[in-house]
């Protein structure tokens, strides 16, 4: 039975794909994007015990068998001075689950959801666990998808795209140099993977979030389209607008959010290209 580190479970969803699903976070990103909206899931905690003196009621306490920090969610009220006060991108308050475990989780919102989505951090890095929660999702007949940075390499992994509906792709920026810039990574298997989900029709949506001054959206959105045209009829693509909600205190007054104007514009460009859903605007 495998396990996943899973930061949190949203039990109703309506923004994470096609109707109402649950949203599973796994913990642990291999990329560290500057407008990063959930930076404490990252990495994994270090258990500094750091965040413990800022719990006032006692939600979190070191286990000095395991030489970990750990969370009681009975006594958590959710204030999140855990999250602000590390410094390390990450959060105490994660639990190791099976597939069995967050299936179980799931079972309680049937049959009011359509399916689910893993996303994180980076779910893909626990690839091993999704495969298995998938089939799982499948057996009580839920559509399955994944969001992803699209650093994995889908295509030599036959056995996980047999068990999953869609995938949700991210494109931080189409320029490899500009996507160097946002994520410390190239962008080589990102495209990759967009043509080869598209090609076996697995491509649920492509996003990109907006971040002026930051990369050109006009480029990234135009070449993106050209990327995917042949799939224009069947790919989503969804335009984000950068909010400095959640991101990391040094990177808030660095960004801007963008215009409406700009977010029409780019709109304007992906239906030109031949897209025929396009989502732009607060993503909430």
């Amino acid at each position: 039975m495998s396990t996943a580190i899973v930061n949190k479970i949203i039990p109703f969803s309506s923004v994470d794909g096609k109707g109402n699903r649950s949203a599973i976070f796994l913990q642990g990103c291999n990329y560290n994007c500057l407008y990063c909206h959930n930076p404490e899931t990252i990495k994994r905690c270090i258990s500094c015990k750091e965040c413990i003196e800022k719990c006032k009621t006692g939600a979190l306490f070191y286990n000095s068998f395991t030489n970990t920090v750990r969370w009681d969610d009975t006594k958590c009220v959710g204030c999140d001075e855990c999250i602000k006060t590390c410094k390390h991108s990450s959060s105490p308050k994660t639990k190791i689950m099976s597939a069995s475990d967050v299936i179980e989780r799931v079972k309680k919102q049937m049959p009011y959801i359509r399916g689910i989505t893993v996303s994180g951090g980076e779910c893909t890095l626990q690839s091993e666990f999704l495969r298995e929660l998938f089939f799982l999702a499948k057996k009580l007949s839920l559509s399955t998808f994944l969001d992803s940075n699209g650093t994995y390499n889908f295509s030599s992994d036959t056995e996980l795209l047999s068990v999953t509906d869609g995938v949700m792709l991210d494109i931080k920026a189409f320029d490899n140099e500009e996507h160097i810039a946002i994520t410390s990574a190239n962008n080589d298997i990102v495209l990759k993977n967009a043509v080869f989900l598209a090609e076996h029709h697995k491509l649920e949506e492509v996003r990109t979030v907006v971040v002026p001054g930051l990369f050109n959206a006009e480029n990234t959105v135009t070449n993106v389209c050209k990327l995917l045209h042949k799939y224009s009829n069947e790919v989503t693509y969804k335009l984000i607008k950068y909010r400095p909600f959640g991101v990391r205190e040094k990177y808030k007054k660095v960004f801007i959010t963008p215009s409406d104007d700009l977010m029409n514009k780019l709109e304007r460009i992906a239906a030109g290209e031949g897209f025929k859903t396009i989502i732009a605007g607060n993503i909430d």
